[in-house]
């Protein structure tokens, strides 16, 4: 009888110490990936509309920003300036030492390689009927983006916090993992 007692107890002390194993491996894989390469994030409000819906569950590529800058037109997850216990989804409009202007409802941007007229944004994403208010002349630092929700009228962006810090960059919306019928990589927009 001692040595069934023996073997159980032999058996049991092997399972928890495979399981242990398991779980620190488990561990070593999955908080660096969490914590330094994507993380979840929540959609919460209209602000991102027609293009991301309150209650959407976004992936975001928080690595792709140490090796390239943000671009014109990509949707990132920032710390709001004004509370930096609070995370926003906009769309980075202006790039840093670009100067842009916000007049008759259209966003013109200048930049050392557009000359002195600069570009009118065409932004293909919005529906027709948004219109961009403001009355806004602004020229970027080297390290400041300009941030804009695609839902215009109901968005509380650089039009009314400022610029936005590059440090306060969290990362670039990669994936949509719901709802399910939206499931997938989310396409780049470029200009």
């Amino acid at each position: 009888m001692q040595i069934i007692k023996n073997k159980n107890a032999r058996r049991i002390i092997g399972i928890i110490i495979e399981n242990v194993k398991i779980l620190l491996i488990s561990l070593a894989i999955i908080l660096p990936v969490r914590y330094f390469l994507i993380q979840p994030f929540y959609v919460k409000g209209a602000s991102m509309e027609p293009n991301f819906h309150n209650r959407e569950y976004l992936i975001v590529n928080e690595i792709g920003y140490r090796f390239d800058d943000p671009k014109r037109g990509d949707v990132i997850v920032f710390r709001y300036p004004l509370d930096k216990k609070q995370y926003f989804i906009k769309r980075v409009i202006g790039l840093p030492n670009e100067r842009i202007v916000i007049d008759n409802n259209s966003i013109i941007v200048y930049n050392q390689n557009l000359g002195d007229d600069g570009i009118k944004l065409e932004e293909g994403y919005l529906d027709t009927d948004k219109k961009t208010v403001g009355d806004i002349d602004i020229t970027l630092n080297s390290d400041e983006y300009f941030v804009l929700g695609d839902n215009r009228n109901h968005s509380l962006d650089s039009r009314i916090f400022g610029v936005l810090p590059e440090d306060l960059i969290i990362g670039k919306a990669w994936f949509r993992g719901w709802p399910f019928e939206k499931f997938g990589f989310l396409e780049g927009f470029e200009y």
